[in-house]
Formats: structure tokens, sequence, C-alpha cells
């Protein structure tokens, strides 16, 4: 099987690479590196042409319009050429992605949703690890609600099964967390022990945090975008665990704690 894997340098999509090479498939990786671009739909054919399956991980928020738009006309375009399989990251609980998902349900698309939990990996990739890092603060919009974190390499094997277990899992949402409960504090806490660091977590408003995405050059209507997202999706809401890495991967998912004691390991919070 030779599955094409959007986003493929990045948090998702690079781990679902290695899933899908180790688990003998022939990926053909997808990002801006290869010519593939989300905004541009004369880049798609050449990339899905040939392929058996995808992976759809969009660049920004799966909630937004433009996923949206973007997902529909990439599953038109796959089923189009032949690429029927179609696996779709999308996140759980929040409303405005379910828009995305049925987009994802074109006529002759064999097509999977797997809704995840708040990533573990979102702690050691991207802006939040820099705040800890240099700064040894966490300042962020996620109260006290209790997150079930889930580790990416779950996400993967997951996705990578959706793809490779023939009819079992199409037409199928599958929604993954991790095996525990933990608030943001909690988190912070846990990953300052492994880091030999005093590390500190500092809850404030989605607005005010939206000001703070404001003075870092983040554009107006995506602020306004992600403060209505975190107003809702850290309402509590998530605060349960979801069962997809035992079902799917007849395991349990990967402990946070094991995942700080990695990222730990490799001097990820090291100032």
């Amino acid at each position: 099987m030779t599955v094409v894997v959007t986003g493929a340098t990045g948090r998702t999509g690079s781990r679902v690479a290695q899933a899908a090479e180790a688990a003998g498939l022939t990926v053909r990786a997808a990002s801006r590196a290869q010519g593939f671009d989300w905004r541009d739909r004369s880049t798609w054919a050449g990339t899905l042409r040939g392929a058996d399956a995808a992976y759809l991980v969009f660049p920004t928020d799966v909630g937004s319009p433009e996923a949206t738009r973007a997902v529909g006309e990439f599953a038109e375009e796959a089923v189009s050429l032949g690429v029927r399989r179609l696996v779709l990251l999308s996140a759980r609980g929040e409303e405005r992605a379910r828009p995305t998902e049925e987009a994802l349900r074109v006529p002759g698309a064999e097509w999977t949703v797997v809704r995840a939990a708040w990533f573990a990996q979102n702690f050691s990739e991207g802006p939040l690890v820099e705040e800890l890092r240099l700064g040894g603060e966490l300042v962020f919009p996620g109260g006290e609600v209790r997150e079930p974190f889930v580790d990416l390499r779950d996400v993967a094997d997951v996705v990578v099964a959706a793809l490779t277990a023939g009819e079992r899992y199409v037409g199928r949402v599958l929604e993954v967390s991790g095996p525990r409960l933990l608030t943001f504090r909690e988190a912070v806490a846990d990953i300052g022990r492994a880091a030999g660091r005093e590390l500190t977590y500092t809850p404030v408003p989605a607005r005010r945090y939206g000001e703070r995405l404001a003075g870092f050059g983040v554009p107006p209507e995506e602020v306004d975008f992600l403060v209505e997202l975190f107003e809702s999706l850290l309402d509590g809401r998530n605060a349960h665990l979801s069962d997809g890495v035992r079902k799917v991967l007849d395991r349990e998912p990967r402990d946070f704690a094991e995942f700080v004691r990695e990222a730990a390991g490799a001097g990820v919070w090291k100032a």
C-alpha cells in the first residue's frame, strides 16, 4: 500500500509516516518541501496519483472554515484519482470540527475520522515548549480542567491501523486519549520534576491569552478564532477518557509520565 501523508514533516504527520513505514507501507510524504500545498489545488493531483490511501491533517485548525473547504475538495480529488481510503485527524470535543469531518464523507470515499485529545507533545514541540524552556512558566487558558493527554505515537499507530485493517474502521469515528486525567498544572509539575527545574503554570482567561497572542504577531482573525476555540474546548467537556487506543491496538495507551521521562531525558526543557 502507498499512503500519502500530509504534513509529513509536522508533529503528527512525521509520526504517522514513521509508523506507516514500520508497518511496511510505502510513504509518499506530502509537505511544502515536496511541492504539496493545501492552499494550492494544482499540487494535489501529482501527490495523489497512484496512491492507495491518504492521511489528512490540516495545517491550522481542523475546525476552521478553510479546513472544511480544503478537506472536502481534497477528498473529492483523491476519490476521482482512485485514492479511496482516507483517514482524517480531528479534535475530540471540538464542535467546530464537525463540518470538516462531514466534508470528508464524499461519495466513494472509505473514510475514518480519528478524534484525538490534547497531544502530550504539545508540551515538547511548538510554541508552548519555548515558554517552559526559556521562561520557566506556562501561561495558558486551561484553567484547572482535566485532560487525558494522548501520546502522538499512539495517535499514529491508530491511524496506521485504520489504514491497514481493511473495512474494519471504514465509516467510523475513533476517539483516542491517554489513560488518565491531569490538569495543566499537574502536567507542568510533572515536567518540572522530570526536568529538575521549578516550572510554574499560570491560568489566564482565554481573552487575555488572545491579547498575548496578538502581541506575538498572530493575525487578529486567527486570535479571535483561537479565543473562541479555547473558551469552548477547555470548558471541561474533555475531562473523560476514550477507549480508542485500547480497542484498536489491543493495548493500553502510553501514560503521560512515560512521555515526560523520555522528553526530559532528551533535554527538551533544559534551560
